[in-house]
């Protein structure tokens, strides 16, 4: 409070006054407080810039913390008044423009990112909607709307599960039966998980490959029906779980023929040569009667059939099942030869019950589980991979034991194609020759003269392919 008998003349002044003892510190920190009180007045109005605001007020103090540690002068070194004023009137306005300059600019930030994003987003949208119809004559699902998609899932209701491309629900179609419904997640390659599925399984039936019913694209909403296998995947036959169903060796056997004899209509069966890309277990699906059937082709390319080597500029498909040559370019190309290997892995994980890689296990040779069991087959060893297994059993579990060792060799010229794989695997285990013991990778090959005969090293096992395989094919 003001004492008595005191003008407004008298107040101006003596604030004056107090402003000419002040030094460089002293106004640093009045400045700092008048950038604070801008601070909070703006966090209130726009709330969760704040963050942002602080970050760029903060910047701002340190520049005139900077610059009057630069000057290293103190306001009442100066002669005049207005010295003082002028001073305090520059450090004011430096600091209303860069605020100023912050609230203009971020808007037209955010405009810009909001422009980016709309712009790739319906890139996307107008890429799926030119490819449906430019295939509206040969596609045989059915186009349904996203409220048909509420209406079959019951407002997605019972979630079956999970996968890399988004969720799947369990549905009923107006005809009463059931179905899978997978709702697609932001697409990484511009719609192009869609469109593969569509164009690929959407033009083909086979008993080995998933039906697919309809699908639905609305803006961003992307949805696929598929006929409901109630078996589930394959995954969860192949490691035992408590509660699990356990499959027989032969049971298994049935299966792997079927998935063989998918894998051969997708390479050889239709117009264009379908490669998956990504066979294993988890996209193996069982009908009521244990059926297989291929699925998620997502990652799937279509080429025509004259096609030896394929063009493909980045790996794709799961570690574990992946062929080499995806990592490796010098042991050969990427062809149909891919899908054996990664058919060869599956086999084996259905062979023994277990993964392929398993750094845990009791034995150091039994770490890379293909590389074990190749020992104790070519040893003549009796594997025991079941309980109670008959004679019958075991016989078959070696037939598949040596068809996914040769499914899996490094190089993709020593691999037979599917139709051969389904040959062997039609055949009697008396009829198939032992192949070279497969390697993880080209660093555990062997040395040159370690390999004798390399031409009867990889020759195929003759009495199970017919005379006019040829290496590569």
């Amino acid at each position: 409070m003001n004492p008595p008998g005191t003008t407004i003349v008298d107040m101006i002044t003596v604030r004056i006054f107090s402003l000419s003892l002040l030094t460089s510190d002293d106004v640093g920190t009045i400045i700092r407080r008048a950038i604070d009180d801008v601070g909070t007045i703006i966090r209130r109005a726009i709330g969760f810039l704040g963050r942002c605001i602080d970050a760029y007020l903060a910047f701002l103090v340190s520049c005139i913390d900077g610059f009057l540690g630069y000057v290293n002068v103190t306001i009442s070194s100066y002669q005049t008044l207005e010295s003082v004023i002028v001073l305090l009137a520059v450090l004011h306005a430096i600091a209303i423009y860069h605020v100023l300059l912050f609230l203009c600019g971020l808007p037209c930030f955010i405009i810009f990112l909001v422009y980016k994003w709309r712009r790739r987003h319906l890139s996307m949208y107008d890429n799926i909607e030119k490819f449906l119809q430019s295939h509206d004559n040969d596609l045989m699902p059915v186009r349904y709307s996203y409220s048909d998609i509420k209406k079959i899932t019951n407002d997605f209701k019972n979630k079956l599960g999970e996968g890399g491309f988004g969720l799947v629900y369990k549905g009923k179609l107006r005809s009463g039966s059931f179905a899978a419904v997978k709702i697609l997640s932001k697409s990484k390659a511009n719609g192009q998980d869609f469109i593969n599925e569509v164009a690929t399984i959407g033009r083909i039936y086979h008993v080995n490959v998933v039906r697919l019913i309809g699908f639905t694209v609305e803006g961003s909403k992307r949805a696929l029906i598929y006929e409901f296998m109630p078996n589930g995947s394959l995954d969860k036959y192949i490691v035992s779980r408590q509660g699990s169903i356990s499959l027989s060796n032969e049971k298994m056997y049935e299966i792997s023929l079927g998935v063989a004899r998918g894998i051969e209509y997708l390479h050889k069966g239709c117009d264009m040569q379908i490669l998956h890309f990504d066979i294993k277990p988890h996209n193996i699906l069982l009908d009521e009667k244990f059926i297989p059937k291929l699925s998620d082709f997502g990652l799937a390319k279509l080429y025509p059939t004259n096609n030896s080597i394929v063009p493909l500029t980045a790996a794709r498909g799961t570690i574990g099942y992946m062929a080499p040559e995806l990592f490796y370019k010098n042991i050969g190309g990427v062809s149909h030869k891919s899908d054996v290997y990664s058919f060869g892995m599956l086999l084996m994980e259905m062979i023994g019950r277990r993964k392929n890689l398993n750094p845990l296990a009791d034995h150091s040779s039994q770490i890379y589980f293909p590389s074990w069991i190749y020992d104790q087959v070519s040893e003549g060893k009796d594997v025991e991979l079941g309980d109670h297994a008959t004679e019958e059993g075991k016989e078959t579990t070696k037939k598949m034991i040596i068809v996914a060792l040769w499914c899996i060799q490094l190089r993709p010229n020593d691999r037979p194609s599917m139709p051969n794989v389904v040959k062997m695997l039609e055949s009697d285990v008396e009829s198939l020759q032992m192949p070279p013991k497969p390697f993880l990778t080209p660093h555990h090959m062997p040395k040159d003269d370690d390999t004798a005969n390399p031409i009867k090293l990889f020759d195929p096992p003759s009495d199970c392919i017919d005379s006019s395989y040829q290496f590569g094919r």
